[in-house]
């Protein structure tokens, strides 16, 4: 069914679970609804995990779109260059001193939508869930005050935690921060807190390949790319990645 078609108020019905209501539009086919009682426990058995559009067949096993430290429901996508990520590599970083902190992303599905506007700064960027606690604030800014580097896994976090430094106050790199950010990172913008990062390879004309060509300029990262592309690195969600500092 088109969004067309669905309407605030109308009243629809899962197969085998909850009814439930529109009450607002948000945009294009994007629907606001309200369930009649919590729709988590159906959502194995009538949904499938969203996945990027290059991606053609549905997963066997879900959790090889989870990231080994996942906590909290809410995410469309996976952050996937958490992918990369398994307890053993975890346990060898923080035995070789790395200090790791987390934040919580809710991935839009919106993350996969390319930019079609001639002058990017035009496009209107998806707004994601994210959270970064006053545990994780006061380890990032204890890091920062010792000298020490923010390593951030993955695009996302790099918004959560530009974010977080949005709302900082003067001698702190990051605030505790929950909320939904619209932050559009694009070649230009200031870092405040993130000092490298553990990103995937990314579709062209992507907000994501424009957040890390923000980072670390433009032409640097195409080289980059041609050089993955003649060593046949593997692009995109289940690829490799590259660490940029």
């Amino acid at each position: 069914m088109g969004g067309k078609g669905v309407r605030i108020g109308r009243q629809l019905n899962v197969d085998g679970g909850p009814s439930l209501e529109v009450i607002s539009e948000l945009g294009g086919p994007r629907r606001l609804i309200t369930f009649t009682e919590p729709i988590e426990v159906y959502l194995p058995d009538v949904g499938n995990v969203p996945l990027p559009p290059y991606i053609k067949i549905q997963l066997d096993d879900p959790e090889r779109y989870q990231t080994v430290y996942a906590r909290t429901s809410g995410s469309a996508a996976a952050p996937t260059a958490g992918l990369h990520f398994t307890p053993q590599l975890i346990d060898r970083l923080q035995s070789g001193g790395i200090n790791f902190t987390y934040v919580t992303l809710h991935v839009g599905l919106d993350t996969f939508a390319p930019v079609t506007e001639e002058d990017p700064a035009q496009h209107v960027i998806h707004t994601e869930y994210c959270q970064v606690s006053p545990e994780s604030a006061q380890m990032i800014n204890k890091t920062r005050q010792n000298g020490g580097r923010v390593i951030a896994v993955g695009t996302t976090s790099v918004r959560t935690l530009e974010s977080a430094a949005r709302k900082a106050p003067p001698g702190e790199v990051v605030f505790a921060f929950e909320g939904p950010t619209d932050l559009f990172i694009l070649p230009g913008f200031d870092f405040k807190v993130v000092d490298g990062m553990i990103t995937n390879f990314h579709l062209p004309r992507s907000s994501l390949i424009m957040l890390v060509s923000a980072f670390y300029d433009r032409e640097h990262i195409l080289a980059a790319y041609e050089t993955a592309k003649q060593l046949h690195y593997r692009f995109y969600s289940f690829g490799d990645a590259m660490l940029i500092l």
